[in-house]
């Protein structure tokens, strides 16, 4: 669904991506992990339109999406989340999925929107003032909300989970994982915490100064040696 060839991006000569190569195929669930500064959501600003790299190529579902502006890829179904949700002011949460489904389907779509806010428990604040009234997990699950509505085929979620305590955490991947199978979904996440990545992606990717360092199942690739290093600074034992 998704292929990266060779994907560079430099800002004023540092480089944030050196030569990143990965694929993500429908239907899979990969983590994106490494320590802060690594290069991910630089990564994730890339595939959707945000960033323009330096170098490389973006392929997704068999056609480049290099010179793409963010709206187009939306249409072709690249949604994402923010780490920082940022609910439009003085509109409701059903007002935030309208809008949010204007822009990446280009109509809307009322039975969808219903769907989408009963599967992300938010119905019965459809009508609240998005800003105000929302508690921190229900600002999470709008953020998702909004990428869910542009009809994605991938979904791109930065940090959906931080901030959040460990039982929170895991009702909200709960809620993930029923999003993914009900609406047949790719999705990429960026996530901190190892047990919860470990728990949601059978396929973790690291990132490390803007390279890949490794990548597989969760068990090998947080014990691999190079991994350790990256957020310790020492080597396994």
């Amino acid at each position: 669904m998704l292929t990266l060839d060779g994907v560079q991006v430099s800002f004023g000569g540092v480089s944030a991506l050196k030569g990143v190569s990965m694929t993500v195929s429908a239907g899979e669930t990969v983590g994106l992990v490494g320590p802060n500064g690594a290069g991910k959501t630089t990564l994730f600003n890339v595939i959707s339109g945000i960033v323009r790299p330096t170098a490389g190529d973006i392929t997704f579902r068999g056609h480049s999406v290099l010179k793409a502006p963010e709206w187009k890829r939306a249409r072709l179904g690249i949604g994402r989340s923010f780490q920082i949700a940022r609910p439009l002011h003085h509109c409701t949460v059903r007002e935030n999925l309208i809008v949010a489904q204007r822009f990446g389907a280009g109509r809307v779509d009322h039975e969808r929107i219903d769907e989408i806010l009963d599967l992300l428990k938010l119905g019965h604040k459809a009508d609240r003032d998005a800003v105000s009234e929302l508690a921190l997990t229900e600002h999470k699950a709008l953020e998702v909300g909004k990428a869910l509505a542009t009809n994605p085929h991938l979904l791109l979620l930065d940090e959906v989970l931080a901030g959040l305590e460990t039982n929170g955490k895991r009702a909200f991947m709960e809620q993930l994982a029923l999003v993914r199978d009900r609406f047949n979904l790719a999705m990429v996440v960026i996530e901190h915490d190892i047990p919860t990545i470990s728990a949601l992606c059978p396929r973790v990717v690291v990132l490390n100064f803007g390279e890949i360092i490794a990548e597989g199942n969760p068990g090998a690739v947080f014990r691999d040696p190079n991994v350790v290093r990256s957020y310790t600074g020492e080597a396994a034992a």
